[in-house]
């Protein structure tokens, strides 16, 4: 059973939302983020599912790569 749910993000979150999720999907990308935080029993499992998509990892990867960078240049 699902229920519906209202919330408020910044309006540039909103867009983007939009623009790479779709917004057809938002609802799922978002159960999908939240649901191991609020269900502790299927962490484990989510963490797992996570380590075994390797375009998910590739990705994950790729981005914190390219942020490296973004750190080095951080001042404290």
């Amino acid at each position: 059973m699902h229920k519906k749910l209202t919330i408020t993000v910044d309006e540039q979150v909103y867009l983007g939302l939009h623009r790479v999720i779709g917004r057809q999907h938002i609802s799922q990308f978002i159960e999908d983020l939240v649901r191991p935080h609020v269900m502790p029993d299927e962490l484990m499992a989510a963490y797992r599912a996570m380590a075994e998509d390797s375009r998910r990892e590739s990705d994950a990867l790729d981005w914190s790569e390219a942020t490296v960078g973004d750190a080095a240049h951080a001042k404290g």
